[in-house]
């Protein structure tokens, strides 16, 4: 499978002067910009070759203290940006200095937009991991054009949700085309096994969306959207599948449960599929789930599954019962697990393809650290540094774009040599 960006032409853009840094991660004393932050510094003081030799990086963030704490606990030097969202000349101070921003201050719904307009107007590339699809659609509709006029290319959602999901489903594909010589009109993701942990910080994204969603009935029909981020006049109109209920894989004999990343997961796939000029076709389905066991514990613990989320949900769509969640139950902003936890996590998807002529094909991705924290940060900032050296802006101009569209071929090989992930044929 063909995409818009892998051509043997991949001439990185180069510092300059005037932009004398390749990365700058904003947010970097938070819990996950931390993690980012010293798997940045040892990454880059250890690469020997063109995928991290050589590159000039910053850490930024509103606090000066604490970003010379975290400087002074960095393996190797690192120079210091002060910027405040609430102020739009330190971000455009900040952005113009560099070829790409890594974000990673959230909720995006609430902090995100000032850093995405300055990256806009600038010409600045950026990545993020927000999961808020409400968010990206905003700032699609505000600032495509001024992105796509300045060279400013947007990749959101570069971490667990939702670049295994993302590129997974271009894997399955790629390997379809070259197998049976079509993509696949259906592809399930299950997510098979999963270990990690929430921090505060994805606890409050997930509270600013239902918030949202609480508060404008139009904001309820947008997360109902499949098609939420396909901003072209023909989008797709067939039916998805959603599954928000236990069900019953007869197939692969288990019980399937909602899996609470797929609102967001599966609105960046169908969005690929329209930047890559529908080459998963205008007929294509997708859904994602978890697998469960089978028998009667796997009935319970999908229902189980399906009532707490469905119970968090509505909690947290109403203000009394949000506000005391968030401030007696859940996570506090700037915890999360620890590094142990961290190191011990992993995660295994399996995607199931099915062509128009019933040809099936099997694939899966796997990440050998905490999918939300461990894993995201390595995604994340090899997304980055993909931007920066690999993808010229004479292949992927400016605009808003999704991990594949963007970056394809050249990000999933980073992700297998330098971020832990696996993506392989399963030939059952």
């Amino acid at each position: 499978m063909s995409n818009n960006m892998d051509t043997t032409k991949t001439t990185p853009e180069t510092v300059t002067e005037s932009r004398p840094y390749a990365v700058v991660l904003y947010g970097a004393t938070s819990f996950v910009g931390k993690i980012t932050a010293h798997y940045l510094t040892n990454f880059l003081s250890n690469a020997k070759d063109k995928n991290g030799a050589n590159v000039t990086w910053a850490i930024a963030g509103r606090d000066e203290e604490k970003l010379n704490k975290l400087q002074s606990e960095l393996e190797s030097p690192v120079d210091i940006i002060v910027a405040n969202s609430n102020d739009a000349s330190s971000l455009d101070k900040m952005t113009k200095q560099t070829q790409v921003i890594i974000s990673t201050v959230g909720p995006y719904l609430k902090y995100g937009e000032p850093l995405i307009k300055s990256c806009a107007e600038n010409g600045t590339d950026y990545v993020d991991l927000t999961g808020e699809a409400i968010f990206i659609k905003d700032m699609m509709d505000k600032y495509q054009d001024a992105a796509k006029q300045s060279g400013a290319r947007i990749v959101n959602s570069c971490g667990f949700d939702s670049i295994p999901s993302d590129l997974g489903v271009y894997f399955t594909q790629t390997k379809a085309e070259e197998t049976f010589g079509e993509a696949c009109d259906v592809v399930h993701m299950r997510v098979k096994a999963a270990k990690g942990g929430l921090s505060g910080g994805t606890i409050a994204s997930m509270a600013t969306i239902f918030e949202e969603v609480g508060q404008d009935p139009s904001r309820r029909k947008q997360v109902a959207n499949p098609y939420l981020l396909n901003n072209d006049e023909a989008a797709p109109s067939v039916r998805q599948t959603n599954i928000s209920k236990p069900e019953y894989d007869n197939e692969h004999k288990r019980w399937l449960a909602p899996f609470v990343m797929a609102s967001i997961n599966t609105r960046i796939v169908h969005r690929t599929n329209q930047l890559l000029d529908y080459e998963y076709g205008r007929n294509f389905k997708y859904d994602e789930a978890m697998w469960m066991k089978d028998g009667v514990k796997g009935q319970l613990s999908s229902y189980a599954m399906s009532a707490g989320l469905f119970g968090f949900a509505t909690a947290m769509m109403v203000k009394p019962s949000r506000e005391f969640l968030s401030k007696h139950v859940l996570p506090k902003s700037g915890s999360g697990p620890s590094k142990e936890e961290q190191d011990d996590g992993y995660f295994d998807i399996r995607f199931f393809g099915q062509t128009a002529k019933n040809d099936t094909i099997q694939t899966k991705v796997t990440g050998d650290k905490d999918p939300g924290y461990g894993s995201t940060s390595q995604m994340l900032s090899q997304a980055a540094l993909c931007l920066a050296q690999d993808i010229s802006k004479d292949d992927v101009g400016g605009g808003f774009w999704t991990p594949t569209s963007a970056m394809g071929d050249k990000l999933l090989t980073r992700l297998e040599e330098h971020a832990g992930l696996s993506f392989e044929v399963i030939n059952d």
